[in-house]
């Protein structure tokens, strides 16, 4: 009998075995997408392989095929049921990472159409035509202007500029643009077709076309080394060591440009939607409208547009977040990774995957190339160019020769408080931010604190307002009087008296400073600036670059920020930059504290002396000796890389071994306790007898010990040797299907965050 292999929506790694009608016979095939039943309900799954073989007993056959090409590449396929093996992650889930949601019509009918499909009731794709200049002829050339009116003309010459452009958009520039374009068509000028919608504000408007800018010799080096691989199709691994403002967004257009003459497809990876217009207003300007664009707050017709036209061959190029990563690219031969040490590449629920490390897997599996890109390079990246499994690029100056930032410790120790009276604004730092505003310059201050206050304590009986479900302080937010838990997002009004000692309110201090207060404290010591804030509280997904177009537009002075300010942001006229508390991130507890501080550092004073003025970058500290503050001072990121392995190797964590996070967590501590315990000892168990050790740390109370009304515990794995690791924690999986149905777990391969 002949049996298709099918991953469906559910939590189980396994996949599940259907019969192949003979009438479906010729078309189910690897990556086909496939409606067939489970228990009662009609789902959708994947097809992960067809074989001949006996029927397991009560065996079902499948309903239907939709579709009538596989959904899933070959390659493709073969890619994600690598990550669903590393990650012991439910097939099902690892599919669900790379398909759009349904069409509306093959989404009826389906009694939960969850996998691959949207919620509701699918989408409708919607088209709209689309207007594109034909390479003018000598003849042609030569006579619009005698045969054409004022308006034909007009936006004959717009479209020879932008290339193509959606009729709609033109119509609304220029009134009478149809009956234009219609003329223009019947005389050959012009072609009008029809495509998919581009629902995506990214391509709300047009952007002329770039001149590539001459490389300077270190880009030309680097490109000539990504080319070199392209054009033999040579698997290759490459690390972009470039300072901030070196020209990596450039290398990676020349490597695009490069593979698409080549015909061959790439990705390009960045870390947050935050990044995704500035990087795309790039692409579109080199290559036009034909790249996709992908992140996570698409909408479902926006998502399943791009995917089509990707699936279709129509584009080439796809854009976005860790997600993009599962594009289905065809002849995909190039993947670049931006900002490649950010943490945020890391899914942190679900399917725990870095889409770096997957990347560098992709491009591998296809005979590709991957380019990581970073000014701070992550540890594990920097290991792999020692160890020769990746070539290391240097990009070591700015292309415009500006010089790096002139940087300032400011000791808060002995240093004392500005004009303010508080001393997170010391005299240095209020003395740079009015010589700024004199100049008319712009000034970015950072400050990974939201809120207004972190903490609010009774000064009569010292108890701190916590969260009632998790184990942290609540954080006041003075716009909205509310208390809130940034955490599980608990809120409450500001209490009128102490919950514990029921002292008046009077008695309420708020501690520490946020960048709502810090906001507010600037715009009352500097009451003529105009000041901005970038957070998760005034501005996410697409609102971010809202609030970054005012900084661009020069309708901002101050923009005080959290870590959303440090990322690879172009803004030319930021001179100074001021980060309010350079110690936050290493009160962290987590061996890489160190490394996430000094690119912290090193990536928000990268913002500064962008443009024609020299910037200027003043860090406060009460640690000034640190060696992440030091380094950081001094841009110097291979004298903090050699401290920093140092210290790693002698304590053996990565990237001298490999790590597993084992978690559980339960609303009675009593029961999480031992659940992990229990997977402690069967990690004991499965490591007996072996040559080589690894080191079961724990188990114990995570350091954010309750959170969400559940009590949380873990084991650490940790190990030089990757086959045991792996050995031991198959066994812990296999384990935790013992557990109490009270208890939740999760395996994190190579976790990022250890709270």
């Amino acid at each position: 009998m002949l049996l298709a292999d099918v991953a469906l929506p559910v939590p189980l790694a396994r996949a599940f075995t259907y019969e192949i009608p003979a009438s479906l016979a010729s078309r189910v095939v690897a990556g086909s997408r496939v409606t067939c039943a489970i228990g009662s309900r009609r789902v959708v799954g994947v097809v992960l392989g067809v074989r001949e073989g006996e029927p397991p007993p009560g065996v079902k056959a499948l309903v239907s095929v939709v579709g009538d090409e596989p959904a899933v590449p070959a390659d493709l396929l073969a890619f994600l049921r690598d990550v669903a093996s590393y990650y012991l992650a439910p097939i099902g889930e690892v599919m669900r990472l790379a398909l759009p949601p349904l069409e509306r019509e093959v989404a009826r009918g389906l009694d939960a159409p969850t996998l691959f499909a949207s919620t509701a009731r699918g989408v409708v794709t919607r088209r709209v035509q689309w207007v594109t200049a034909n390479e003018a002829s000598s003849e042609g050339s030569a006579t619009p202007a005698v045969r054409l009116g004022t308006r034909a003309s007009a936006l004959l010459t717009q479209l020879r500029a932008l290339g193509t452009a959606p009729l709609a958009r033109l119509e609304q520039q220029w009134p009478g643009a149809r009956a234009s374009a219609a003329r223009l068509a019947s005389l050959g000028l012009v072609t009008i077709d029809e495509r998919d919608a581009p629902d995506d504000p990214f391509f709300a408007e047009p952007a002329p076309r770039d001149t590539p800018p001459e490389p300077t010799e270190a880009q030309a080096v680097a490109v000539e080394a990504i080319v070199s691989a392209l054009r033999e199709s040579r698997p290759a691994t490459f690390l972009l060591h470039g300072v901030t403002g070196s020209g990596k967004t450039e290398v990676y257009l020349r490597a695009i440009a490069a593979a698409r003459e080549a015909n061959k497809g790439g990705i390009v990876l960045v870390p947050e939607i935050a990044l995704t217009p500035q990087l795309v207003a790039r692409f579109r300007a080199r290559f036009g409208d034909d790249v996709a664009v992908i992140h996570s707050a698409m909408t479902a017709r926006e998502r399943h547009t791009m995917w089509k036209r990707l699936h279709a061959g129509e584009l080439d190029v796809a854009i976005g977040a860790r997600s993009a990563l599962f594009a289905p690219v065809r002849k995909l031969g190039l993947i670049v990774v931006d900002e490649e040490h950010d943490p945020s590449f890391k899914q942190e629920e679900g399917v725990r995957y870095h889409a770096r490390d997957m990347a560098i897997l992709r491009a591998h599996r296809i005979g590709g190339v991957c380019v990581l890109g970073s000014a701070t390079p992550s540890l594990e990246s920097v290991h792999l160019t020692t160890t020769g499994k990746a070539t290391k690029l240097l990009l070591p100056v700015r292309t415009r020769a500006q010089s790096m930032p002139r940087v300032e410790i400011v000791d808060l120790r002995r240093i004392g408080a500005g004009p303010t009276g508080d001393k997170r604004l010391s005299i240095p730092l209020h003395r740079a931010i009015e010589q700024t505003l004199a100049a008319k310059e712009q000034a970015i201050l950072f400050l990974n604190r939201r809120g207004f206050s972190p903490s609010v304590r009774c000064e009569s009986c010292g108890e701190m307002c916590a969260c009632p479900s998790c184990s942290v302080a609540l954080t006041f937010h003075k716009r909205a009087a509310t208390l809130r838990c940034h955490y599980c997002e608990h809120e409450t009004a500001m209490p009128t008296s102490c919950p514990k000692c029921h002292a008046p309110g009077e008695s309420l201090a708020l501690e520490g400073l946020g960048t709502e207060k810090l906001e507010e404290t600037l715009s009352l010591a500097f009451p003529g600036a105009r000041i901005a804030r970038l957070d998760r509280d005034v501005a996410s997904g697409r609102n971010v670059d809202k609030v970054l177009a005012r900084v661009r537009a020069r309708e901002v002075d101050i923009l005080v920020g959290t870590q959303m300010v440090t990322k690879g942001h172009d803004l030319p006229h930021v001179t100074l930059v001021g980060v309010v508390n350079a110690d936050a991130a290493l009160s962290i507890p987590d061996f890489r504290a160190a490394e996430r501080a000094f690119q912290l550092l090193v990536q928000v004073a990268g913002r500064a002396g962008r443009g024609d003025v020299p910037g200027r970058v003043i860090v406060q500290t009460y640690d000034p000796e640190h060696h992440a503050i030091t380094f950081g001072a001094k841009h110097d990121v291979d004298g903090f890389v050699a401290h920093e392995l140092v210290d790693r190797r002698e304590l053996g964590y990565p990237p001298f071994s490999r790590v597993a996070l084992v978690r559980t967590d339960a609303v009675d501590e009593k029961v999480a306790r031992a659940a992990c315990a229990a997977l402690a000892m069967c990690a004991s168990r499965a490591s007996e007898g072996r040559e080589t050790n690894i080191d079961i740390l724990g188990p114990a109370a995570a350091p954010l010990a309750r959170l969400r009304g559940r009590y949380r515990f873990r084991v650490m794995l940790r190990s030089a040797d990757r086959a045991l690791l792996r050995h031991v924690i198959v066994a812990v999986e296999r384990a935790r299907a013992e557990l109490p149905h009270s208890v939740r777990s999760a395996i994190d391969v190579d976790p990022m965050q250890l709270l």
